[in-house]
């Protein structure tokens, strides 16, 4: 194929020509398709049906503490529910502590707790003139909800192949106290799909933080979220290298079920040092006598370990795998060549990431919305919506069928070359 740079200018207007009639026909067809969020199919929830009969009115409800999971009581999960969550994101069941579905509200307390009462004795950032976040970019766009609900300043750090940029992230964090955190997933990043290096991890274990409170939120949402049983990604475990590193308490690691058993009903946790699991077990017992035992006795009876939830995965992988192969073949055979896109071909995770020509992702989003196509909002995975170079969009293979994930890649690049000749015309003399 032809890069269309090196099209002529009677070329270019040939082609988009050519390009809205056939945006015209799709258009016709008055198309309802919706690639906007990363959530599993109806397919990959009937995957957990099961874990709903695990439970019944006869079932004994007393979890390995003695204690009736009906009843008050185990403040911070159940141990069966510890060893299942602890198991997954590799850390010593002593160190995690189970709270209830969502680990987005797990993050956002964890913020707003280190706000009112600041962290491990430290001033409450509510108290101080500026606080502010790193934000590897592009990323996911609730994380940056968080920071900017709470007024934290927040800075774009590029990411690279092997992860967000050490070097700046180094100079940033070591030289300005007022820098508090880090926003990252660290596999099978959100949106592009990148795993950390060995060295980025390493890395981040080593940081001098010129701030005492300076936290690296880990929110390691996709550990076991595997595409291909042949590639996978592996990626070091951050709180051991903390702990090597003489800095055991500079890091809070997030994850949850919600893309493994039900996203609504799934059960999240926090995995931290012994000084900071202490310090959150002090504020919870203001807040929760406990968070849903019932549902934790579930998900541990229901996997019963690890390798339960690995090969439960296998499942999910097989309904997702056809859906992001289907998306990255219709990426190379309809713009391979062009030079007017790039994406990335991620082995786990839920999303892929498409970067157009600059200064034009946000009209290749409206205009697939024109065709009925519904994205993400261009710009969503920059803090405050604003990609500087309006190129980043994120493609969310999950909840469609197959069939919608073909009509919906038709209409997305025409799109893309649409939008592409257009702005490729306005630059022609």
């Amino acid at each position: 194929m032809t890069a269309y740079k090196d099209l002529s200018k009677d070329e270019l207007k040939a082609l988009k020509k050519e390009l809205t009639r056939k945006f015209e026909e799709v258009k016709a067809k008055g198309l309802k398709l919706d690639m906007s969020r990363g959530k599993p199919s109806t397919e990959q929830l009937n995957l957990s049906m099961g874990m709903m009969d695990v439970l019944t009115s006869s079932s004994d409800l007393v979890c390995e503490e003695g204690v009736d999971c009906r009843n008050y009581g185990v403040l911070d999960g159940i141990r069966e529910a510890k060893q299942l969550l602890a198991d997954m994101m590799e850390v010593p069941k002593d160190n995690i502590v189970i709270f209830g579905n969502s680990s987005l509200n797990v993050m956002y307390d964890t913020v707003a707790r280190s706000m009112i009462h600041g962290v491990m004795g430290s001033t409450p950032w509510c108290k101080l003139d500026k606080v502010k976040f790193l934000c590897p970019v592009p990323g996911y766009d609730r994380h940056f909800a968080i920071t900017e609900h709470f007024g934290i300043e927040m800075i774009n750090v590029p990411m690279t192949p092997t992860g967000p940029d050490m070097d700046m992230i180094e100079k940033l964090v070591s030289s300005d106290p007022a820098i508090k955190g880090i926003w990252c997933v660290p596999k099978y990043s959100n949106p592009q799909g990148i795993t950390y290096s060995d060295e980025t991890v390493h890395r981040f274990a080593k940081l001098n933080p010129a701030a005492e409170d300076f936290r690296i939120y880990w929110d390691n949402a996709y550990g076991i979220h595997h595409l291909y049983e042949d590639k996978q990604d592996y990626l070091i475990e951050i709180l051991m290298e903390c702990k090597k590193e003489g800095h055991p308490d500079m890091v809070y690691k997030f994850s949850s079920t919600s893309k493994i058993s039900f996203p609504g009903s799934g059960i999240a946790a926090i995995a931290a040092s012994d000084a900071n699991l202490a310090e959150i077990r002090e504020q919870m017992k203001i807040q929760t006598i406990g968070h849903d035992k019932l549902n934790q006795l579930r998900h541990a009876r229901y996997f019963k370990n690890i390798h339960g939830m690995v090969e439960h995965m296998k499942k999910h992988a097989a309904s997702m795998r056809p859906k992001f192969d289907t998306v990255l073949a219709s990426l190379e055979k309809e713009l391979g060549g062009l030079e007017i896109g790039s994406w990335l071909a991620p082995r786990g995770g839920y999303f892929i990431s498409f970067d157009s020509l600059d200064g034009c992702a946000k009209a290749i989003v409206a205009k697939a919305k024109e065709a009925g196509l519904i994205m993400t909002n261009a710009g969503a995975t920059y803090p405050y919506g604003k990609d500087p170079h309006d190129s980043n969009i994120r493609i969310a293979p999950s909840y469609p069928t197959l069939d919608e994930i073909k009509r919906a890649m038709e209409v997305f690049t025409l799109s893309v070359k649409l939008v592409s000749v257009e702005k490729l015309l306005a630059q022609v003399k």
